[in-house]
């Protein structure tokens, strides 16, 4: 019989990279499609094909077919997400104070700015009080797939870097969908919320495997969410931080492990694609374009993204690293730093939520702040990928003079 090979840290850690590589490809393949059909003469059956409504409707379920996307098939991106959270938090690089302090720092930076910015350039304009949020995410699957491919020759630390200021990053956004666009919350439904999710826990914690118990517990968890009023996707990450993370000595592995081998793919490979197929389909012509740089609210979400990311993660990391014992990544120079943190401008997934969220009355408006993050996220990746592409160069030229010096 074959043996099997040991599950490590670094082959984990290889596996979640590669997976988000494939993710952002398929990814950027769902957002080519929209963007060509939208733009197509066929682009009413695009339009048709998003307002087809199914469901239920005295369930209060008949939503449209983008709508769907959004609430139900982001509520497993946000499991996922909800699973990583809770490993890194426990067991992984965020769980003591001295390993958290510099991702959790750069992510409230590269939080903060981006919203101050596009606050700043779109005060004044009817949607900015909520539509501020939209760049205050990172697209953690373009983000990693850019640096292994531009990215390969640096330090795994730049990874790790990256990985703990995306999931960092992921709790923020997750924190401003709860409380920014949850209304008329329902008391009665809230309590469901409630209960289901300690039932959820004591089965975990009871060691219960049994998937025929879970499945519907999750999808009555959705659905009372919903009701209560608060975003759909909420249950994901609710029913994500009350799994089990930490392995019983009879268990191969953690429940949390299983779950995201088995739903990782799924989420990347079809849910958040299906996402951005109804999402990421906005006018890409001259007009809409100009509309970008010239309505405010478009304009401050570019902004954000592609200025105040970099200057609120690296900035962040200058003053921990100046004014705390944290020290820089090893092996990452502070252009390395640099370059990761032009990363954090791919907001994408997240953003194109936020916006669908904030500014779902406003058609063009809502168009044009869609362009916005994807003009910005295409633009965060091509500089950062030059970034990384000439420190690579560099390094590369250096190796070779002390190879050159050593002979």
């Amino acid at each position: 019989m074959q043996e099997r090979r040991p599950v490590t840290p670094i082959s984990e850690f290889a596996r979640f990279l590669r997976t988000e590589t494939v993710g952002g490809v398929v990814l950027l393949v769902a957002t080519a499609v929209a963007l060509i059909w939208a733009n197509s003469p066929w682009s009413h059956a695009y339009e048709a094909l998003r307002g087809t409504v199914i469901g239920p409707g005295s369930l209060h379920l008949d939503l449209t077919l983008a709508k769907w996307a959004t609430d139900g098939l982001l509520a497993v991106f946000f499991f996922v997400v909800g699973l990583e959270l809770k490993r890194e938090l426990v067991i992984g690089e965020l769980s003591t104070r001295s390993q958290a302090l510099l991702p959790v720092a750069a992510a409230l930076g590269g939080m903060i700015v981006p919203a101050l910015l596009a606050l700043f350039v779109g005060w004044g304009t009817p949607g900015v009080e909520q539509a501020w949020a939209i760049p205050v995410a990172t697209d953690i699957a373009f983000a990693l797939g850019v640096l292994a491919v531009a990215g390969s020759a640096l330090p795994v630390s730049a990874r790790v870097f990256l990985l703990g200021l995306a999931v960092a990053d992921d709790l923020g956004g997750i924190i401003v969908i709860a409380f920014l666009f949850s209304s008329g919350l329902d008391a009665l439904w809230l309590g469901a919320v409630v209960l289901a999710g300690a039932g959820y826990w004591w089965l975990q914690r009871r060691r219960v495997r049994a998937w025929w118990l879970y499945v519907p517990l999750g999808v009555f968890t959705w659905f009372a969410v919903h009701e209560a009023g608060v975003h759909a996707t909420i249950s994901g990450v609710l029913l994500g931080l009350l799994t089990r993370v930490k392995a019983d000595p009879d268990e191969e592995f953690a429940p949390a492990l299983r779950l995201e081998h088995r739903l990782q793919p799924w989420s990347a490979g079809l849910c958040v694609p299906v996402f951005a197929l109804f999402a990421a389909g906005v006018p890409i012509g001259p007009d809409a374009l100009r509309a970008v740089f010239v309505e405010p609210v478009a304009l401050g979400v570019l902004v954000g993204l592609l200025v105040g990311k970099i200057i609120g993660i690296f900035g962040s990391c200058w003053l921990v690293i100046r004014l705390t014992p944290a020290s820089r990544p090893r092996g990452l120079s502070w252009w390395d730093l640099a370059a990761v943190s032009m990363l954090g401008g791919v907001g994408f997934t997240v953003s194109l939520l936020i916006a669908e969220l904030s500014l779902a009355d406003q058609g063009d408006l809502l168009d044009s702040a869609k362009a916005a993050v994807l003009l910005a996220s295409a633009a965060a990746s091509v500089i950062g990928a030059a970034m990384l592409v000439r420190r690579v160069r560099v390094r590369a030229r250096e190796n070779g003079d002390d190879a050159a010096e050593a002979a």
